[in-house]
């Protein structure tokens, strides 16, 4: 059985009971993606509405993390809650920046600044009418 060769760990922690601490090492690509996925959507399952993201070891990203990251802000955008990105390193900041997520998805330094906007908005962003 082969060995991944950019092993991901996710740790998962819960500050208050609807909000989920995901801290992410590693790669987030196609060959991990998949597992990212199992744990958020086990927070979905399991009630969390506010996702906080801690990406700061996570030195690569690709196309499929940016799905999963984007699936699961529409699927708490329903609910309503939210998604946060924390603290992303310079690499994965401009992937963000370039395709658009940043704006989307809201980027803090730290946990404490996430959980501030999850107090500000508990319902989830205010998302203008179109």
């Amino acid at each position: 059985m082969p060995i991944a060769q950019n092993p991901l760990s996710v740790e998962v922690t819960l500050p208050r009971e609807d909000v989920a601490l995901l801290k992410v090492e590693g790669y987030l690509d196609v060959d991990t993606a998949t597992e990212f996925q199992h744990h958020l959507a086990n927070q979905l399952h399991h009630g969390r509405r506010h996702f906080l993201l801690d990406l700061s070891e996570v030195p690569f990203m690709d196309s499929s993390g940016m799905n999963i990251i984007l699936r699961v802000y529409q699927e708490a955008r329903d609910l309503p809650g939210s998604v946060h990105i924390i603290s992303p390193l310079p690499a994965v900041q401009r992937v963000l920046d370039l395709t658009g997520v940043s704006i989307t998805v809201p980027v803090s330094q730290s946990v404490d600044e996430a959980l501030s906007r999850v107090d500000a908005h508990p319902e989830g962003p205010q998302v203008p009418d179109a």
